[in-house]
This record gives C-alpha cells, sequence and structure tokens, in this order.
C-alpha cells in the first residue's frame, strides 16, 4: 500500500471520528438585533427588514439593513443587523469591538441585559440611543434534543470544548442550550475565532466538566 493511500485513509477515518464525535463552529461577527420599536425609529414606522441570507438557526437570517454602533471613543460602521424583531433590543460585539467604542461590555448569555451598558445605533435615516443591550455573547453550543442525549449534556451546562484547528485549544466555560428548533452548532466571537485559528468547518469535542 503507497503512502499517499495510506495517509488517505487516515485522513477519511479522523475526519469520520470528528463527525462523529464533534460539533461544528462558527464565528460570530458584531451584529444587531432590532426590537419593533427600534426598526420603526431607525428606518421609518411599519419599516419590514429585508432578508439576505438564512443563518444555521432555523428561522434566522441575515438583512439587507447595516447601521453603525457610536461609543464615547469610537464607531463600528457597517454592523449587520439580524432578524426576525426581538421583543427587546440587543447588540453583540467582541471584547476588542468594545475597546474600539470606549464602552466596558460584560460577557453575557444571550437575551439576559438586565444590567448591561447601552449604545448609539444609527441608521441612514436616525439614531436611537438603547439604554441598555450592549453584550458580548457567552460562548455557547446551540444543540437540537437529540445530540444532547448523543452528547449526554443538558440544558444549561458549562462544559469544555477542544477545538481542532490550526492553533488547537480548550474553551472553558461553554454553555449548552438546548431546544427543538435549533440546529447543532458552537458559536464563538472573531476574537475567540483569531485565538484558536479558526477556519470554516472547525469542529470541537466537547469535554464534560469532571470527565
Amino acid at each position: 500500500m503507497n503512502q499517499q493511500l495510506v495517509e488517505n485513509i487516515v485522513s477519511e477515518v479522523i475526519k469520520k471520528v470528528q463527525d462523529e464525535m464533534c460539533v461544528e463552529i462558527e464565528a460570530s461577527g458584531k451584529h444587531v438585533h432590532l426590537s419593533r420599536g427600534a426598526i420603526d425609529a431607525l428606518f421609518g414606522e411599519g419599516y419590514q427588514l429585508t432578508k439576505a441570507k438564512e443563518l444555521s438557526q432555523p428561522g434566522q437570517y441575515a438583512c439587507k439593513e447595516r447601521v453603525t454602533l457610536i461609543g464615547p471613543k469610537g464607531s463600528l460602521h457597517n454592523v449587520v443587523v439580524l432578524g426576525p424583531e426581538r421583543k427587546a433590543s440587543q447588540v453583540e460585539v467582541s471584547l476588542t469591538d468594545a475597546l474600539s467604542l470606549g464602552i466596558k461590555v460584560p460577557v453575557r448569555e444571550s437575551g439576559k441585559i438586565e444590567g448591561t451598558p447601552g449604545v448609539i445605533i444609527a441608521s441612514d435615516k436616525n439614531m436611537i440611543r438603547l439604554d441598555k443591550g450592549l453584550i458580548a455573547a457567552k460562548r455557547h453550543i446551540h444543540m437540537t434534543p437529540d445530540d444532547a442525549k448523543k452528547f449526554n449534556v443538558q440544558n444549561g451546562e458549562v462544559v469544555q470544548v477542544k477545538v481542532f484547528s490550526q492553533r488547537p485549544l480548550i474553551f472553558d466555560d461553554v454553555l449548552v442550550r438546548v431546544s427543538p428548533s435549533f440546529e447543532t452548532y458552537m458559536h464563538i466571537d472573531y476574537d475567540e475565532a483569531n485565538a484558536c485559528g479558526f477556519s470554516k468547518a472547525t469542529k470541537g469535542k466537547i469535554i464534560k466538566l469532571g470527565k
């Protein structure tokens, strides 16, 4: 058996094992979720967001609309709006982005925005000031109930994830979120993506704490 064939077989075996034992990782850039009131204020009464691209999570999509985030020390331009609209507006940035804005941003689970700082959001037509909602998203895994059984984890459990990438590392403090409305993907921000040498289809192995 020649060397190239052996390498191909080994590569296929490794890929199969990773597909079976690992979750795919996605890197998420800065983005904005808007309430109905915020959409009306930024784009006009009754305005409907324009779907541009479906995302991995069912029903979630990137919109054509872009906004600018304005902080005490700087601005972030061309920030994508994600749909559909939410009950409360939320802005997700990396800690590096937060430094550019000049705002100290807490790491929070999505939706838990009480006690968080606000930020100014500007469109081509108007601007609004949020009194809360600016966070750095806690790294997390969206997971289907079937995959939760497969990986022996529960909703709300915190795990580690060993990332197989150009710069392998282990992410600690990863929140598992289980729902029938999810598809199984781990989400990290661009700071974390750069730290692990992320590329498309990067995978990670879940490590249960104490195991």
